[in-house]
């Protein structure tokens, strides 16, 4: 999977999305968390101001008094982080609670509405920052009204610790579910661009020759892909189609000529014009073999269903064999053959034949004594060697041949094509071509055929 995959691209939106959404969703909840406690400390801060208010007082002899004792023992442990403060705002008279020790928490200089509660965030004792509730009441006195200021405080970092711890809790959750989701992400691409792996495997399919179209159905927006596709395959049957008749036609219309130049050929060398008779053969021969290979190319570039092709490696050699045993120069020769059976090759029969009578035929027309044909059967091709013990190709010019029209010595009657429409064949059919010296003297030419399935 390279970084221009679909796939990629998908997969790396979906964790950029999910990461996003996830951080977006942690700092949302933490902050909510925070909003939530500070609201519960605001709460509890306003319960322990309401206690206050309702048991403070002022004596006979005009002094504020404050004897009762709040629940929670933190209002009793030195800078514990909770604290209550009673400050009378018309004589210098301070109380507060034991937590507070020798600190005063400075509140503001703001207006009180008496019995509002009022809000603060303000510095307090140790460098703490705390969160300050305060009210105003009013006593009744004998020389007048007492204003009396009461505050409850508690230390900031109460809050953050709860948010930090809450976040740590949260974390390992967010975790899962981030996992969770960029599974369900996985999956989802997978489904996704399933179908377009089923046009993958349907192209594949038509290039081997087992299907000619894309036949499944497939999602409406791969649909018109597929419309696209197949209109195009059968664009091309048609021009292929068409270009078949067209080579076939040529060729049919050739062979009228060609009679014609066999007969004068075989009228003249009966007057005894043997050196224009030699010429005249020598052309048709080579019109001849000039049409066969465009038939052949026609036919196995023709769009043949792979599905089809199905050939006995054993039978097609043992038959060309025994047709070239007929000739003057393959009676002489000693043909060794190591055959197995059961090596098919994905081929047409007729064209395995006319690809191992070229190179028979080429190997015969150079051996001395022998010629060697070996055939190897490997997990998905099928190896056909053969061998002469005839004078050989320096390795300089193996390169050349089976290169169309190339003859590397003319003293020998042929026209350079039997090697080339080896080639054609071969390669028509995704198998190679390839030469070697042989461990005979002579050529060894080696082809491999992908196998049967």
């Amino acid at each position: 999977m390279t970084q221009r995959s679909l796939r990629f691209r998908l997969l790396v939106a979906a964790v950029i999305s999910v990461s996003a959404a996830l951080v977006i969703a942690g700092i949302s909840l933490v902050l909510m968390f925070e909003r939530h406690v500070e609201r519960r400390i605001g709460s509890e801060l306003d319960t322990y101001l309401n206690q206050i208010t309702a048991t403070v007082s002022v004596t006979t002899n005009e002094r504020i008094a404050f004897t009762h004792n709040l629940a929670d023992p933190r209002f009793n442990q030195p800078l514990s982080g909770l604290y209550w403060q009673i400050q009378d705002e018309d004589r210098p008279t301070l109380l507060r609670s034991r937590s507070l020790w020798d600190n005063v928490i400075e509140l503001p200089d703001d207006k009180l509405t008496p019995g509002a509660v009022h809000g603060h965030l303000l510095p307090g004792p140790a460098g703490q920052a705390l969160i300050v509730r305060e009210r105003q009441i009013f006593f009744q006195a004998n020389n007048g009204e007492r204003r009396i200021r009461i505050a409850v405080a508690v230390n900031e970092q109460t809050l953050v610790e709860a948010r930090n711890a809450f976040a740590a809790d949260m974390l390992p959750y967010l975790v899962v579910m981030a996992s969770v989701l960029l599974l369900a992400a996985w999956i989802q691409v997978r489904i996704g661009l399933a179908p377009l792996d089923a046009v993958r495997r349907g192209v594949t399919e038509i290039r081997s020759g087992a299907k000619r179209r894309l036949e499944r159905l497939y999602p409406d927006e791969v649909m018109p892909l597929v419309d696209e596709m197949n209109g195009l395959l059968e664009a091309q049957e048609q021009t292929i189609e068409r270009a078949r008749a067209w080579t076939a036609d040529l060729a049919h219309g050739l062979k009228t000529p060609l009679m014609v130049l066999t007969a004068d050929s075989q009228r003249l060398r009966e007057e005894g014009h043997t050196s224009i008779a030699d010429n005249l053969d020598q052309l048709a021969e080579t019109m001849r073999r000039r049409v066969d290979r465009e038939l052949i190319r026609a036919r196995v570039r023709s769009g043949i269903e792979r599905k089809r092709m199905h050939a006995d490696t054993a039978d097609a050699v043992n038959g060309v064999v025994r047709t070239l045993k007929r000739s003057p120069r393959g009676a002489i020769l000693r043909w060794l053959l190591d055959v197995p059976n059961g090596a098919d090759a994905a081929i047409l029969p007729e064209d395995l034949t006319e690809l191992l009578g070229n190179i028979l035929e080429n190997a015969t027309k150079w051996a001395n004594k022998a010629v060697s044909v070996s055939v190897t059967k490997g997990n998905k091709t099928i190896s056909i060697r053969v061998e002469d013990d005839g004078p050989g190709v320096p390795e300089d010019l193996l390169n050349t041949l089976g290169q169309r029209g190339v003859r590397l010595d003319e003293q020998k009657q042929g026209t350079g094509l039997g090697l080339a429409i080896a080639r054609d064949v071969s390669e028509a059919y995704d198998g190679t071509l390839s030469f070697d010296p042989s461990p005979m003297g002579g050529l060894a030419v080696t082809v491999q055929i992908p196998r049967s399935r």
